[in-house]
């Protein structure tokens, strides 16, 4: 099985931050595998800086499990709500980033993922469905 988690996390503005990788289409909520030997907390920490040079300013709290079938038969994604996070500096490009960015959910960029859509739906009360 591979363990993963993402991130829906919010500035004091209410806005979202999601990235655009270099590897792979689409604007995504930040994340990344957990490792061996590492908390899916210490994970989200280790992803919001690397992903965004983003910290916690509160606790993050769950808000869904996943099984990722785009991925594979066993990989599962634990999402956290990110309510406040501070960005230290702007994000700049690098080899895994291509951009980064807070969006107003109401004017989210074009080609934000389907999966990034419908955790915002459930966020904001649709129904939660069980696969990413």
């Amino acid at each position: 099985m591979t363990l993963g988690v993402r991130m829906l996390a919010f500035d004091r503005d209410g806005r979202i931050f999601l990235v655009r990788h270099t590897y792979v289409s689409g604007w995504h909520l930040p994340g990344g595998g957990v490792e061996p030997g590492e908390t899916v907390l210490q994970a989200v920490e280790k992803e919001l800086f690397e992903e965004g040079n983003l910290t916690l300013v509160e606790a993050p709290r769950l808000a869904g499990i996943y099984l990722n079938r785009g991925a594979s038969r066993r990989d599962h994604v634990v999402l956290y709500h990110c309510a406040l996070v501070a960005q230290e500096r702007v994000k700049q490009a690098d080899r895994e980033i291509a951009e980064a960015g807070f969006f107003d959910v109401d004017a989210l960029p074009e080609g934000t993922t389907p999966a990034t859509r419908k955790r915002l739906a459930e966020l904001n009360g649709s129904e939660a469905s069980p696969y990413w």
